[in-house]
């Protein structure tokens, strides 16, 4: 596992914090499991998953009500994310202000984080 005593992988915004507290009024919804996965015209995808039950591996990040788990394969490239929720006139959503993203493609969706980063799995 990837982190740095008494620092968690991420941070969440109030805005994302009052999103994904909604999100987890769901049944048995215990938070939402943040992760990446290949793919994209970039490289990579953040995944984004609801939780019924906590893995004992995933960092867990709780803030104003809301809880984020960490996939321990996403921690590394994860590490010093802010999440945030916005809203404007056409759109809403996450956005990830990742550190460790070197590109991304036009659209937003897909990101390609720093070779040194994965060259340590």
């Amino acid at each position: 596992m990837f982190s740095i005593p008494g620092k968690q992988a991420v941070s969440i915004t109030p805005k994302a914090a009052a999103q994904i507290a909604r999100l987890m009024e769901k049944d048995g919804t215990q938070g939402l499991r943040i992760g990446v996965k290949k793919g994209g015209c970039a490289g990579m995808e953040y995944t984004m998953d609801y939780v019924t039950e906590i893995d004992p591996a995933d960092e867990v990040v709780e803030a104003e009500g809301a809880r984020v788990m960490i996939a321990p394969m996403a921690q590394m490239f994860l590490f010093g994310t802010e999440i945030d929720y916005q809203t404007s006139l056409l759109e809403s959503g996450f956005v990830f202000r990742n550190p460790n993203v070197v590109d991304a493609c036009g659209c937003g969706e897909s990101i390609k984080f720093d070779e040194s980063i994965s060259a340590g799995t």
